[in-house]
């Protein structure tokens, strides 16, 4: 059970930094794995504090290569609740992971806002409404990552991790 445990842990997280390196390449704008990240260390890591600090490290270790931005503590405050979002659920679904998408999207705006717009409702709007055309590539990066991890691992899980009874 201890060896399936660690073999299984340690494709997790090859599955995890293999994702986080499509941030360093070319790509568009706001397609990434990030929250495809979060989420998948929620859904099958099952050590809870290894679930949340995976993915913030492995997230941490490419932002010292990319830089931080003046809201990246609402991007790492959504990247834990998408992680969280992932360990409550503990199956995929694509209803887990729009809600993950859109908990991701409304955190950073909130963050964007705050930094960058006026404090009214009129400014709330105006942040959030500039914001959905990068929601969409982030949607639609969201469904591609997280289906690639989450088949590739169970893909792998099947073939490779079979626990011997």
């Amino acid at each position: 059970m201890t060896n399936y445990l660690n073999k299984k842990t340690a494709v997790l997280v090859l599955f995890m930094i293999v994702a986080v390196l499509f941030r360093l390449v070319p790509h568009l704008p706001n397609f990434t794995p990030v929250t495809a990240i979060a989420l998948f260390g929620g859904l099958y890591i099952s050590n809870r504090i290894l679930a949340f600090a995976l993915p913030l490290v492995i997230m941490f270790i490419s932002d010292i290569f990319l830089g931080f931005s003046s809201i990246t503590l609402f991007v790492y405050s959504a990247f834990l609740f998408v992680t969280f979002i992932g360990t409550i659920r503990k199956k995929p679904s694509a209803f887990t992971i729009l809600l993950g998408s859109l908990s991701f999207f409304i955190i950073t705006n909130f963050g964007v806002w705050l930094l960058g717009y006026p404090k009214t409702w009129i400014g709330l709007a105006e942040c959030y409404t500039l914001a959905l055309p990068f929601f969409r590539n982030s949607l639609m990066g969201d469904l591609f990552y997280s289906g690639v991890l989450i088949f590739g691992f169970n893909f792998v899980e099947k073939q490779y991790l079979q626990e011997v009874k």
